[in-house]
């Protein structure tokens, strides 16, 4: 039966320092280290056919630090911006604590979780082209890859590790899980815990749980 393992990349400098990340790409912090290389402890036990992964540091780092730990570093990786978190618009750089100060935490929490809901999306340093994405615009590009790419690998029987972020894990969550609108708005998946699901020959799931 195979197995379909999502893996949230390890705490990040800015999700230390609560900042809004999105698609700036900063670097793992050393508990950050730490949660991959546990891991990868995590998953010896499993052996993978390929990998894949955004294309943000934190999230290849988090899966090089897994494989190495795992003994499995010659695996396949496929990289595509499909699976990037999703863009926080005129948040990204901000303290999310002075951020619910300033607009609520309702707000806030709006933005962050909400299904359709987009933060700003004005022009700013880290967000010069004016983009913003809800969790509905994450899942228009993450999904369709999910279906086009790592789907099949499983059901060819294929054993998969995925390696990305919050937001676009939680695309994917909310699919396989079957997860309405408001119960997503709860779902938080943390940081550098393996989330496994195991499928049946057809292609159903047949359980999934936290490593």
């Amino acid at each position: 039966m195979p197995n379909l393992v999502l893996l949230r990349h390890g705490e990040s400098q800015w999700n230390l320092e609560n900042r809004f990340t999105g698609w700036t790409d900063v670097p793992l912090s050393p508990k950050g280290e730490q949660e991959a290389h546990e891991a990868g402890e995590k998953l010896k036990a499993y052996k993978f056919d390929k990998a894949y992964t955004s294309v943000l540091k934190r999230a290849i780092d988090t899966l090089q630090i897994v494989l190495k730990i795992s003994g499995q570093e010659h695996l396949p990786i496929e990289y595509d911006k499909a699976l990037n978190e999703r863009h926080y618009g005129a948040l990204q750089g901000l303290n999310k604590a002075e951020t619910a100060v300033k607009y609520g935490d309702a707000q806030v929490k709006l933005w962050r979780r909400s299904y359709d809901v987009p933060p700003p999306s004005e022009v700013t340093e880290l967000n010069p082209m004016g983009i913003s994405e809800s969790l509905k615009d994450t899942a228009a590009r993450t999904l369709p890859y999910f279906e086009s790419r790592i789907l099949p690998d499983i059901k060819d029987g294929r054993n998969i590790l995925v390696a990305a972020h919050g937001n676009s894990l939680r695309s994917i969550v909310m699919q396989l899980d079957s997860l309405t609108r408001e119960q997503v708005i709860e779902l938080n998946i943390p940081t550098g815990v393996p989330l496994l699901y195991v499928y049946d020959k057809a292609g159903k799931i047949l359980e999934h749980k936290y490593l």
